[in-house]
């Protein structure tokens, strides 16, 4: 019921399309960008719905305040204590090692601003877990929500992030001026 009506709302009533050529295993991080609006959420819950999926995410700790915090966790959400120095890529990679599926959301970015220094968590997470990493662009100009690479981390973090953030380039997201790949 929940897939039927997630597929109606996002496909038919949004007018939303998808280009999906790469294959999901059973563990994976997706990167997803550009992030530049708090929509960015509802498109990723109605779109992981309309699929049938249970993805994590990462959210800072201040939105997980109640009755949303039961909310966000329900829907997947893991807080993110950003004032303090916690290794949450050792526990998340960890923690993928040692499931039998494990799929996570991360927005690069960090923030909904334009912010050409991405943060490289997903990746560090990816490569000690030996993940690949799906790359999800956000068109809202085209309504598009793609994945057509993904990026197998070799330890080359400038040059898998390049690669990465290449891929984005001409995505748009629903305020385009926050968005910037840098350099």
């Amino acid at each position: 019921m929940w897939k039927r009506f997630c597929r109606w709302l996002l496909y038919k009533r949004m007018g939303w399309t998808k280009e999906v050529t790469v294959a999901h295993p059973k563990k994976y991080i997706i990167c997803l960008a550009p992030h530049t609006s708090n929509w960015d959420f509802v498109l990723g819950q109605l779109y992981s719905g309309a699929e049938g999926w249970r993805i994590q995410f990462l959210m800072k700790k201040e939105w997980f305040f109640w009755p949303l915090g039961l909310l966000f966790r329900r829907l997947g959400g893991i807080p993110v204590f950003r004032d303090k120095r916690t290794s949450m890529t050792d526990s998340l990679a960890d923690t993928a090692l040692h499931s039998d599926e494990f799929h996570l959301t991360i927005t690069p970015e960090g923030t909904r601003s334009a912010n050409p220094e991405w943060k490289k968590g997903f990746y560090i997470i990816a490569m000690k877990a030996h993940l690949p990493i799906l790359l999800y662009g956000v068109d809202y100009k085209k309504k598009l929500i793609q994945c057509t690479e993904s990026v197998v981390p070799s330890g080359d973090m400038d040059s898998d992030m390049k690669t990465i953030k290449h891929y984005f380039k001409n995505f748009r997201g629903k305020h385009p001026e926050n968005f910037t790949i840098g350099e």
